[in-house]
């Protein structure tokens, strides 16, 4: 009996590349392609798939959110996504599989292994206890937001609390996290920081900066439709095309 599966991620070259890979696994039946959260749902729904590949972070939704609303059983799950060490440390302890972008064959027919052995085992069960237990641990995380943010350094780790962080800018591989009275450095994308971050309080205005707007002072008209924010210390930043508006948005402009 072939093992009938579903792909959801919103880049195309990684949805190209799960279906080739999978054509040559005479065990799968691919049958539906997604590329949004809303469209997912109503796949898994309709179709009832055996085995998911499903990405964490998608444009309209997350992966998490997907489970949450789908009326029928959860398959199994080979979890997609291009989180680092750091947030995967949940799926660790939740023994889940999943695959680290960019991941190579060998990698990938080693969790589509693991899930054609357990379907004909019949062990979907584990599979099943195992969302359950890590969309719990969700739902608490985030009803408690962290409200600080752990800087490694040297042989000793500080905390910054949340709420004294004026603005986070990129610098090469590295974050540069500013508060009033002193600057961190946190080798950490700044797409990460933002999903660990308060958005009721953070916004990205830029692909390298973001701003706590509690740290606003007043925003600059420059000509031509830009826009700079002046924060209270002085310091400045342009907010690009791309973000203008959902800032303007959010701040009620």
């Amino acid at each position: 009996m072939k093992i009938s599966a579903l792909i959801i991620d919103d880049e195309p070259l990684a949805r190209n590349l799960i279906n080739n890979l999978l054509r040559t696994e005479p065990m799968i039946n691919v049958i539906g392609i997604c590329k949004t959260g809303k469209e997912a749902i109503l796949m898994i729904d309709t179709l009832k798939p055996n085995l998911i590949f499903l990405d964490i972070k998608l444009k309209d939704m997350t992966g998490f959110d997907i489970l949450e609303r789908i009326s029928v059983k959860a398959p199994m799950i080979i979890f997609v996504t291009a989180f680092d060490a750091y947030a995967l440390k949940a799926f660790n302890f939740f023994a889940f599989d999943y695959l680290l972008k960019p991941f190579n064959e060998s990698r990938f027919y080693i969790s589509v292994n693991k899930a054609i052995e357990a379907f004909h085992k019949k062990d979907t069960s584990l599979f099943q206890k195992k969302v359950n237990n890590l969309m719990n641990h969700v739902r608490v995380a985030d009803k408690n937001p962290i409200k600080k943010l752990p800087i490694p350094l040297r042989n000793r780790t500080i905390f910054i609390p949340l709420n004294e962080i004026i603005y986070i800018t990129a610098s090469n591989y590295y974050a540069e996290i500013y508060t009033e009275n002193k600057k961190y450095l946190l080798r950490e994308s700044l797409q990460n920081l933002l999903d660990m971050l308060n958005p009721d309080h953070f916004i990205r205005i830029h692909r390298s900066t973001i701003i706590n707007i509690d740290f606003i002072k007043e925003l600059i008209n420059s000509g031509y439709g830009a826009i700079h924010v002046k924060m209270k210390d002085s310091n400045q930043f342009r907010i690009s095309k791309s973000y203008k508006k959902t800032f303007l948005t959010k701040m009620g402009v």
